[in-house]
């Protein structure tokens, strides 16, 4: 398992909740400000300190270790149709968390357990537990790589793969950002499952991270090669399965090069989640229908009730060595507004984790 602790630093104490009031004990919140108008720029987000509300029964407060950065925050900015309600003017910016619980009202979840789930970027929440649950520690399989693999990529590219990829063996499957958290996954279940595995990722540090370190057959680095091309010299027979996270020029490329009866898991279209007009490429619809392609789009939430399925799964291919992991862990709940950024830049080189306190 590489996990990539460089950056990882503690940046909020831990407090003796005993010993101190709760009229003194403060947290740092994101909120959100205005609606971002193509990039996110300053002045979007804005960053407080306010004071921790005192438990009702029910509730629990939870101390931030880890806060999950993913390129559908940038979807929850916007008031546009999505899968769950926007984040609202003023809110707390919405976000996965993992942390420490260090105050309970709430049997469910005890004091000292970790809780994982849907939360905020905050330093601390209180909540009742609604969309979160009790986070296991695993033996050999840090608090970082856990939560980077099991709270929101690795379901996404175990059933974006398997149900609706439906990999079998000799089939060749396209994997757009690679190196991402999802991308990482997904290219190593793909080999578990006897495919041929051809990655896209930009630069050549993550290509070779993706063959040589988690055994892709093949990486194209679209910011140096013609992905089109390159798919015809690497699949010259077509592409049975593209796990499509991109959008744009480059799933254009491996659509056209799609066999018959393909089959497409639409997880995400990042390159455009920052445009400022309602364009996009246009559907090749023709191709779809002579080639009789299943594309489904998908959030994760929709297999929310099989999760722990993937999770077991996952835990012990990463304990029998066959899956990988690499965190992109940053420092500092403070900067969360800048790091994010790099989801859409392409800055970030595996699961993008900001480290808000020491676990």
């Amino acid at each position: 398992m590489y996990v990539d602790n460089s950056l990882s630093s503690a940046q909020t104490p831990a407090v003796d909740w005993g010993r101190k009031g709760w009229m003194t004990m403060m947290r740092q919140v994101w909120r959100l400000a205005k609606r971002p108008v193509g990039d996110i720029a300053d002045g979007d987000l804005v960053f407080r300190e306010e004071p921790i509300p005192e438990l009702r029964d029910g509730q629990i407060l939870v101390q931030v270790g880890y806060l999950s950065l993913d390129p559908t925050n940038r979807i929850w900015m916007s008031d546009m149709e999505q899968y769950m309600p926007p984040v609202g003017i003023g809110d707390p910016m919405r976000g996965g968390v993992v942390g420490r619980v260090v105050a309970s009202r709430n049997p469910a979840f005890p004091e000292g357990a970790l809780a994982a789930g849907l939360g905020e970027w905050a330093s601390h929440i209180v909540t009742d537990g609604t969309g979160m649950s009790l986070f296991p520690e695993l033996p050999g399989i840090s608090i970082a790589a856990a939560f980077g693999t099991f709270g929101v990529v690795g379901p996404t590219a175990y059933f974006g793969l398997l149900d609706i990829g439906q990999p079998k063996p000799g089939e060749t499957l396209v994997v757009g950002a690679a190196a991402g958290g999802v991308g990482q996954i997904v290219g190593q279940i793909g080999k578990i499952k006897g495919c041929k595995v051809i990655g896209i990722a930009g630069g050549p540090e993550k290509c070779r991270f993706v063959t040589q370190e988690l055994g892709f057959d093949h990486a194209i680095d679209y910011k140096a090669q013609d992905v089109g091309a390159a798919l015809d010299r690497l699949a010259p027979d077509g592409v049975d399965i593209n796990f499509e996270q991109v959008g744009g020029p480059i799933m254009s490329a491996v659509i056209s090069r799609m066999k018959l009866f393909g089959r497409i898991p639409l997880c995400g279209m990042i390159s455009g989640y920052n445009a400022t007009d309602a364009h996009e490429e246009p559907g090749r619809w023709t191709l779809i229908l002579m080639r009789r392609l299943t594309i489904r789009g998908f959030i994760v939430t929709d297999f929310a009730p099989r999760f722990g399925e993937s999770f077991q799964q996952l835990a012990q291919w990463m304990m029998e060595g066959k899956i990988k992991t690499r965190q992109d862990i940053r420092p500092g709940l403070e900067q969360a507004n800048e790091t994010v950024k790099l989801l859409y830049s392409g800055g970030n080189f595996g699961k993008l984790l900001v480290e808000v306190s020491k676990l």
